[in-house]
């Protein structure tokens, strides 16, 4: 996915998150390890989201054994940055077409 391309996947998915009740705290954390689309809060829960698009594919399929374990580890150090000391959860929303799917904790 292009980089313009998915700058709008994320911008679609921050305000269907917003509409339902999350709080954006931060848009691209880069670390050294990787980066986090969007890191996200609601009812004291941090949410770490990971953000596909596709049209003529599932997006979800994008996310890697790799990407997933790098995704938890630039978690881990916004945690430490930080000093978050809550719960928190690794997600994934996928935008195909003009349907957004959120799928909240994908690490289970």
């Amino acid at each position: 996915m292009s980089r313009k391309k998915g700058d709008i996947a994320e911008a679609k998915v921050a305000v269907y998150l917003k509409k339902r009740g999350f709080t954006i705290l931060e848009h691209n954390f880069n670390t050294k390890v990787g980066e986090i689309d969007l890191i996200a809060k609601k009812l004291d829960v941090i949410h770490f989201i990971e953000v596909k698009s596709g049209s003529t594919f599932e997006p979800i399929y994008n996310i890697t054994a790799l990407k997933l374990s790098k995704i938890i580890k630039t978690a881990q150090i916004y945690l430490k940055k930080h000093k978050v000391d809550s719960p928190y959860c690794i997600d994934a929303c996928t935008v195909k077409d003009k349907e957004i799917t959120h799928l909240e904790n994908i690490t289970l």
